[in-house]
């Protein structure tokens, strides 16, 4: 099994949804930071830190780049190794490298 390495590369706020559906003090997502990375050494399991719901949106490209999948975007992305990949978070999604490493 490959070892897969999760990079935060984005964190955004949708300014006019969360004028129009968030609390007046909500704002980008705070759990992240851009630059941080977590590993995927030993299967399934979500890494330490990693929020619930960017996992439940990645683990199935996790798990499928860890036994060799490649190429889920038919040629969008220039490295076969590679998904991009955003939490479900509407309001200020982050989003996600996740990749194959060995």
């Amino acid at each position: 099994m490959k070892k897969v390495k999760i990079s935060v590369i984005k964190r955004t706020a949708i300014d006019d949804l969360i004028k129009e559906y968030g609390r007046p003090d909500f704002g980008i997502c705070t759990m992240h930071e851009e630059g941080q990375v977590y590993y995927c050494n030993d299967g399934p399991q979500k890494p330490e830190g990693l929020c619930d719901g960017a996992w439940i949106c990645m683990s199935e490209y996790v798990m499928a780049l860890a036994h060799g999948g490649q190429n889920f975007y038919d040629g969008w992305i220039n490295n076969p190794n590679v998904a991009i990949i955003s939490c479900n978070d509407g309001l200020r999604p982050v989003i996600f490298k996740v990749e194959a490493i060995d």
